[in-house]
């Protein structure tokens, strides 16, 4: 048998604000356990939680650069549920009235282009983090508190995804949205950005659904990709071989590269939600949404659109460049001062990029927009070579020296004297009469080595283009 497979994504991003949602309490990560709590976030009783309005205002910017319909009133609600590192055994979310709803992610390109619904994108305050002895001889455990009360966006897909490659790019646009409205960091590995994986196969074809396995809590997109293809594999062989798929959440083992069961979930909790008597309705006037839409800045996919169409670069080019915001802003800084935007394009990908760790930290990169526009300047007007540029950009790099600099302390100038490169192509020729015997009698790869001496000879100084020209009439 052939199955379609269906997939749906629950997203949890923390938003960055300083603050917690409903208390004064530092979100910063890192600090000693149980340090960054009140008792707001500890649930004490007669405290009363107060809504932290940059999270509202965040959450607000998210759902408009998502293309989702913003409710003019929301609430929050109690989800009744058990969390021991939740204090007050309750979770504030919103239930039937989130802050946004509707909205789309897209993906692919041209006629592979298609729209990845949203169903929901709501507010509510993260749990705090268990920690279990590593020794199993003692059965203890331990609950840092820190992170309860935390802002989270909880962005529920439709389930209109079909492949782990296609939940890989929705991630990757969901990501690189968050980041270029700066409405939250994304950090993996600290906890910023996780998900939830809901993941079942039907018979090709069919209407019906299939039973639901949620994989919960992964924080890479690598291994989200790896458990989906894994959960495939297993569904397909299960199904082949007549057995029944269980409703259950699952786990994923990155070491052992396979899913295990961690409860059955054959029906739904009953989360007893209702709305939280300390909180009142969030309202938000026409014009507090119009103001914040006209504050979004240029996103993703329209920037990469007007590179391409302005700049005249490829997607593949205009997609890189565009990926990071303080990338692109880095790109446009540099033409502006007269530079050939395929130029700057092409160094940017090819010698800036594997010069730094991390695009969004370009910024703080010691060689500066005005400074790359100076080297570039000179490779242009032929004082030096792209070969010797590269040797400058490298000691811009560590120096932060402007690149007319070292090339004047360096004595890296290009040679452009025709009777001077002549007479460095007269002992290359007479050092390697075979390569130039083998140039006149028609071999064209021949004047490559021809080249290649007289470059080393010249220390990379001698214009290759004259090189080959007054090669190809000594020999020709």
């Amino acid at each position: 048998m052939k199955f379609d497979v269906v997939i749906g994504l629950e997203v949890h991003a923390q938003v960055n604000t300083k603050t917690k949602i409903f208390c004064g309490c530092s979100t910063e990560f890192g600090a000693d356990a149980n340090t960054q709590t009140c008792p707001v976030c500890l649930g004490l009783p007669g405290v009363l939680p107060v809504l932290n309005e940059k999270v509202l205002e965040k959450s607000v910017l998210a759902g408009l650069a998502m293309n989702c319909d913003i409710n003019r009133y929301s609430k929050f609600d109690r989800k009744n549920y058990f969390y021991p590192d939740l204090p007050k055994a309750y979770q504030i979310s919103q239930f039937d009235k989130p802050i946004c709803i509707g909205g789309y992610i897209r993906v692919g390109n041209g006629e592979n282009e298609k729209k990845i619904r949203l169903n929901r994108i709501h507010m509510e305050e993260d749990a705090g983090k268990s920690i279990h002895s590593d020794d199993p001889a003692v059965a203890k455990s331990f609950v840092d508190f820190n992170r309860t009360g935390v802002p989270l966006m909880e962005i529920v897909s439709e389930p209109d995804m079909s492949s782990a490659s296609e939940v890989y790019e929705y991630l990757t646009n969901l990501k690189q949205t968050l980041k270029y409205i700066n409405v939250s960091d994304c950090n993996m590995e600290e906890g910023s950005l996780r998900c939830d994986v809901n993941i079942s196969l039907k018979p090709e074809g069919s209407e019906k659904l299939g039973d639901k396995v949620e994989i919960k809590n992964m924080n890479s997109f690598k291994a989200v990709k790896a458990a989906i293809e894994y959960e495939i594999s297993r569904q397909t062989e299960m199904l082949e071989d007549g057995e029944k798929i269980v409703q259950e959440t699952r786990l994923w083992n990155p070491d052992k590269n396979r899913t295990y069961s961690m409860r059955s979930k054959e029906e739904a909790h009953d989360y007893r939600y209702f709305p939280d008597p300390d909180l009142p309705p969030v309202i938000c006037s026409e014009e507090y949404i119009s103001n914040l839409r006209n504050s979004l800045p240029e996103l993703p996919e329209a920037k990469k659109n007007r590179f391409t169409a302005e700049y005249g670069l490829s997607d593949y080019d205009a997609g890189v460049l565009t990926s990071v915001r303080q990338l692109a802003g880095y790109f446009e800084e540099v033409i502006k001062l007269g530079i050939n935007p395929k130029k700057c394009s092409n160094w940017i990908t090819s010698e800036l990029l594997g010069k730094i760790e991390d695009a969004e930290k370009i910024d703080s990169f010691s060689v500066r927009p005005a400074s790359l526009a100076k080297l570039l300047k000179l490779i242009d007007d032929d004082t030096i070579s792209g070969k010797i540029a590269k040797t400058v950009f490298a000691e811009m790099i560590e120096t932060s020296q402007e690149a007319d600099d070292i090339v004047e302390k360096k004595g890296l100038r290009q040679v452009t004297d025709t009777a001077e490169i002549e007479k460095i192509i007269d002992d290359i020729i007479a050092a390697n009469p075979q390569p130039a015997e083998d140039f006149k009698n028609g071999n064209d790869k021949a004047i490559g080595f021809l080249v290649g001496q007289a470059m080393k000879l010249s220390q990379g100084k001698a214009n290759p283009q004259i090189v080959n020209r007054i090669i190809t009439d000594k020999l020709r």
